[in-house]
């Protein structure tokens, strides 16, 4: 992205607004990530974590908090603390999916071994603990710990979901809350928790996030069957490993009996041949479920943005609203 084009994008514009936080985070996600006993904690880390990635789930628990007038310090460890809790699902899911690529880059798993990002990953879900307890919060202790064993709760349901091809919508969307909404809406409410908000004003926050993961991520596993986002994702990658994402539910409940068995050879039975992305994408095509799927993200981004509604006029308010019709721009 070239510097003519800085702070046009509604997360651009969050960043340079939240510069003097996001700096302080970056320096305790810098500290808190050495060790002097295992340097390949900070190598591997530091792969990761400075690979440019937009850094949006921390961003959230900052605006969250700056938004609600906070002017403590713990917004800090606590957008450190989301990073870590995002990083360490990163290198774990890269082991699992058996990835090659993130963010235009070669893996961890890849560079170094499955051991290395898999212990690094443990380490990191460790210290993104000490970092809550610092902030003194049982209730921020509590959001969080919930959301981390959430967003494992929905690695683990979309490990048995995939490949079967009765998964419901139902099931995707429990996935996608699990595995990726969890810790949006956790990190926007720890921002409001700290700031020391109300139930309700509380509960707005967890509601943008939530909403706006759930739109996050069906925008993702649009742009895998095609899309305009440089996601440093090859097109294909959930057909080869055979993820039921919305797209194909859908494709697969729409299906005649010889679709079906294309859909049965190249996701539950694995046999994959040369031509067969291109079968899937003229499939989903012909059904209209990336079109379907497309009127689901901007709804959830709809959803987001009037969960801010009972929240006070602020600057950083309006970027929030900015950013959930960003998601889903991504996909027009």
């Amino acid at each position: 992205m070239g510097l003519d084009h800085a702070a046009t994008k509604p997360h651009e514009q969050l960043a340079a607004a939240l510069a003097d936080d996001m700096a302080a985070v970056n320096e305790m996600i810098r500290l808190r990530m050495a060790s002097e006993n295992a340097p390949r904690i900070p190598e591997v880390t530091a792969h990761l974590v400075e690979a440019g990635g937009k850094r949006l789930r921390p961003m959230l628990t900052l605006a969250a908090a700056r938004m609600c007038g906070y002017d403590g310090p713990y917004h800090v460890h606590l957008a450190a603390t989301v990073e870590f809790i995002h990083t360490a699902t990163l290198l774990h899911d890269d082991v699992v999916d058996e990835s090659q690529q993130r963010r235009g880059r070669p893996t961890a798993n890849l560079l170094w071994d499955n051991t290395s990002s898999v212990l690094v990953g443990d380490y990191l879900f460790a210290r993104s603990f000490q970092l809550m307890v610092e902030t003194g919060s049982m209730r921020v202790l509590d959001i969080l710990a919930n959301a981390a064993a959430t967003i494992a709760e929905g690695e683990v349901l979309q490990l048995t979901a995939a490949a079967n091809l009765k998964t419901t919508e139902d099931i995707y969307l429990k996935v996608v809350r699990g595995k990726t909404a969890a810790l949006f809406s956790a990190a926007m409410e720890v921002g409001g928790v700290i700031a020391g908000q109300d139930d309700a004003s509380v509960q707005a926050l967890f509601d943008y996030g939530d909403a706006l993961g759930v739109a996050f991520q069906i925008v993702d596993d649009l742009l895998d069957y095609g899309g305009t986002d440089a996601t440093g994702k090859d097109i294909g990658d959930d057909f080869r490993e055979r993820k039921l994402t919305l797209p194909v539910i859908r494709a697969v409940a729409a299906a005649d009996a010889v679709e079906r068995n294309f859909w049965v050879r190249t996701i539950e039975m694995g046999r994959q041949d040369d031509g067969d992305l291109e079968e899937a994408l003229r499939l989903i095509a012909k059904h209209g479920t990336m079109e379907a799927t497309r009127v689901d993200a901007v709804a959830w981004a709809e959803k987001a943005k009037a969960a801010l509604a009972p929240l006070p006029e602020h600057p950083i308010k309006e970027m929030l609203i900015d950013l959930a019709d960003y998601v889903v721009a991504r996909i027009v």
